[in-house]
């Protein structure tokens, strides 16, 4: 099959890899039919991470079974699915308490390299949910945000406690913080903040939900929240980029008894332990539990009463991976669908 292969910092090539197959009685095989790159995929192909030797990239699917393995119960072959990035039981103490994301036998789906034609899933019957029916090719962008942009949002703002009469702000402009602005407004949310620099994205902020846009940054974009909140900050902030300037902006922005839902992938990160014990912000959030949510956020785009596939405002073959990380990386590109 052909997949995305990631070489070396801001190499990436589309070549031939090996056909998956069923290794545990607990697998599932899909066959893609779309795949995209995700944010948090730059940090390698920047460098900001390393990667040991050539590294098959992609954990974001939706498509259609198979083949399933001998103990595989509730999917079958032909039927269309969305996954998490986790693969996950779905049964342990763990995963029946909502955090699927540290599932007990949880394996991190990024490794299998999702950007491919064919995908392995294993702990299937655990990890993916299948839709009413093969949907129409236009809900398809919608479904895949499901498996991670769209679940990560969503468990931001349920994280910061975003709801009825609460002033929700969102740092990150991203195809996360987009669909965490979507999630708060879902949820109920009585004002939503979108801190963004970017028209285009601060269009879709306003599609989604937000009632306001803050353009400034840092100190400044603190006192922009607190300039609209009485000189309060909001009652639920979510962090969705992962750096140091991001999560302290979130921090601040948040009055005391206010909660903070970070889902950004933390990259170092450190906080003052005395300056947040004397916030009173509470901070809560990780790797999100998608598969918690599928079930409903597919019954939402099923019904069309969402359409988180509006951060994909590039689509490309899979053949032009390359192309498609090069437009994120520059933020040509909200978010890169790869069609297969």
């Amino acid at each position: 099959m052909r997949g995305a292969v990631l070489h070396a910092p801001g190499d990436v090539r589309v070549e031939d890899r090996e056909d998956p197959t069923i290794v545990a009685p607990t697998d599932a095989v899909i066959r893609l039919s779309a795949t995209c790159v995700c944010g948090s995929d730059l940090w390698p192909y920047r460098g900001i991470e390393t990667v040991d030797g050539p590294s098959p990239m992609g954990h974001e699917y939706v498509g259609v079974v198979e083949e399933v393995g001998s103990e595989v119960t509730t999917i079958k072959p032909g039927q269309f699915v969305v996954g998490s990035f986790f693969a996950s039981d779905n049964t342990c103490e763990i995963c029946r308490s909502g955090y699927h994301s540290s599932c007990v036998q949880r394996e991190l789906m990024g490794p299998l390299g999702a950007q491919a034609e064919y995908l392995r899933v294993p702990l299937a019957d655990g990890t993916l949910v299948a839709t009413p029916d093969v949907p129409s090719d236009d809900l398809i962008p919608s479904f895949l945000a499901a498996s991670d942009v769209l679940g990560t949002g969503w468990f931001g703002a349920v994280a910061a406690q975003a709801g009825p009469g609460r002033t929700v702000a969102v740092v990150g402009d991203g195809a996360v913080g987009l669909l965490a602005v979507l999630a708060a407004r879902q949820l109920g949310a009585e004002r939503i903040i979108a801190m963004s620099r970017h028209t285009s994205r601060q269009k879709l902020a306003l599609e989604y939900g937000a009632t306001d846009i803050v353009t400034e940054r840092g100190d400044d974009g603190v006192a922009a929240v607190k300039d609209l909140t009485d000189g309060l900050g909001a009652h639920s902030v979510i962090e969705a980029v992962g750096t140091q300037e991001s999560m302290m902006q979130a921090i601040r922005a948040t009055r005391p008894g206010g909660h903070v839902g970070y889902v950004g992938v933390a990259h170092d990160v450190t906080l003052p332990g005395e300056e947040l014990f004397f916030s009173h912000v509470h901070l809560h959030g990780g790797p999100a539990p998608v598969r918690q949510y599928l079930p409903e956020l597919i019954d939402l785009i099923w019904n069309r009463r969402i359409d988180p596939g509006k951060v994909f405002d590039l689509e490309l073959p899979l053949d032009q991976a390359a192309e498609a990380y090069r437009a994120m990386d520059e933020r040509q590109a909200i978010k890169a669908l790869l069609r297969v």
